[in-house]
């Protein structure tokens, strides 16, 4: 849904009640048979390292829900940030921006230069 007032997008931002940083990643343990997971670890960037923390099976429905919830904040910030750029440029360009004066008179406002002397 895209939204043209910035209020309707920051009333959407407010709506999203969960959320979580990262990429959910399926693994296998060597030392147990294929069946017996899947088992998921989340995998995000905190304070300029790679965190990886293991995920139970009952918390999957929950951060998946962060998970989306985190990249509809992103996308929706993208969005209004977009406008406000846009309506800044708008202001900007209507801001120092002199007239062009229309036709002049023929009176003696154009003086003729004199050649030779």
């Amino acid at each position: 849904m895209k939204s043209t007032n910035p209020a309707d997008i920051l009333d959407q931002i407010a709506r999203i009640q969960v959320m979580e940083r990262g990429k959910l990643c399926p693994y296998q343990h060597k030392d147990r048979p294929a069946d017996a997971g899947p088992y998921y670890k989340l995998q995000c960037w905190e304070q300029g390292r790679n965190r990886t923390r293991h995920v139970r099976p009952e918390q999957l429905p929950l951060l998946q829900e962060a998970l989306d919830g985190y990249a509809r904040f992103q996308q929706l910030t993208e969005q209004y940030a977009q406008m406000l750029i846009e309506q800044t440029r708008e202001q900007l360009a209507g801001v120092g921006v002199k007239k062009k004066p229309g036709p002049r008179p023929d009176s003696s406002w154009r003086r003729r230069r004199r050649s030779g002397h």
